[in-house]
């Protein structure tokens, strides 16, 4: 049996959610359109459209009608149920996770995600593996042979790690993009965070227009297309993917910081430009 998708129990059509990263929220330069004051941050998520702020706080978000989604590591088998239950107890719609570290054998990584699907199964609780540099995915075609040896697993793509980490425009990108589509069909939840191929978390500009006008953010339409279509055709009544922008504060080194500005943008804003990004990848059919 697979994991399942988020469902919501509504019996509507399935739908794309957008939420964003609690992190995506944090250490902000001063500058930051976003508010400062914690009740006025939930509510200024709600008021751009957010359904849901992932490893939110559970009483702003009740309050402002938010969902929550969690996420999470395990690095060892035994780690996986207690990971759901405590997700599930939680009431998080689902949990990503960072597995491993990406030095086990294959039969160890194995073992981790039989007790990540089965532990998910067991407590209902969808749990999706995240594509991660340092992790058991931080290589294509390992998680591509996990994958066909796993088929009830489900991911959390966050692609900017292969697209910068593994420079996929070099050599040929749709052929990468096919080979890939193993992965793309059983992604059930995404990071919005798009890399060009020298950093994995870039200023994408300002509107929908600009961040289209640029060839990378062509190619994360690409792969982020792929995963809706295959989602569309696999979902039922209820379902939703959860597209979640997650970037990143420079203190932890994934905002490029500039001499005179804190961070070469606000990432407030940018989170908003990625949701458009990604309605406009839900759009194409």
């Amino acid at each position: 049996m697979a994991v399942r998708y988020c469902n919501d129990g509504s019996g509507r059509a399935p739908r794309l959610r957008v939420d964003v990263a609690g992190g995506n929220l944090w250490a902000l330069p001063a500058w930051s359109t976003l508010p400062r004051e914690q009740d006025a941050v939930y509510a200024a998520v709600k008021a751009a459209g957010f359904e849901g702020v992932q490893g939110g706080d559970v009483a702003l978000c009740a309050k402002n009608g938010l969902a929550r989604t969690g996420a999470g590591r395990v690095d060892k088998a035994d780690e996986a149920e207690a990971a759901a239950k405590k997700s599930k107890d939680a009431g998080e719609d689902c949990l990503t996770l960072h597995v491993g570290t990406g030095f086990e054998s294959d039969e160890e990584v194995v073992r981790e995600v039989d007790a990540i699907i089965n532990a998910s199964l067991k407590h209902d609780q969808p749990m999706y593996v995240e594509t991660h540099r340092a992790t058991v995915t931080q290589d294509t075609y390992r998680t591509l042979q996990l994958a066909a040896r796993r088929p009830g697993l489900r991911f959390n793509g966050d692609f900017s790690h292969w697209y910068t980490g593994l420079e996929m425009v070099y050599g040929d990108f749709a052929r990468k993009l096919e080979l890939l589509m193993p992965v793309f069909e059983r992604t059930a939840f995404m990071h919005g965070r798009i890399g060009n191929p020298g950093s994995m978390q870039v200023a994408v500009g300002d509107t929908l227009d600009e961040a289209l006008a640029k060839p990378f953010v062509q190619h994360f339409v690409q792969m982020w297309s792929r995963v809706f279509a295959a989602f569309k055709r696999n979902a039922k009544p209820g379902d939703f993917v959860c597209f979640t922008p997650e970037l990143l504060p420079a203190s932890i080194y994934y905002a490029r910081p500039l001499p005179d500005r804190e961070e070469e943008s606000d990432r407030w804003e940018q989170a908003k430009v990625l949701a458009a990004i990604a309605r406009h990848a839900w759009s194409i059919e």
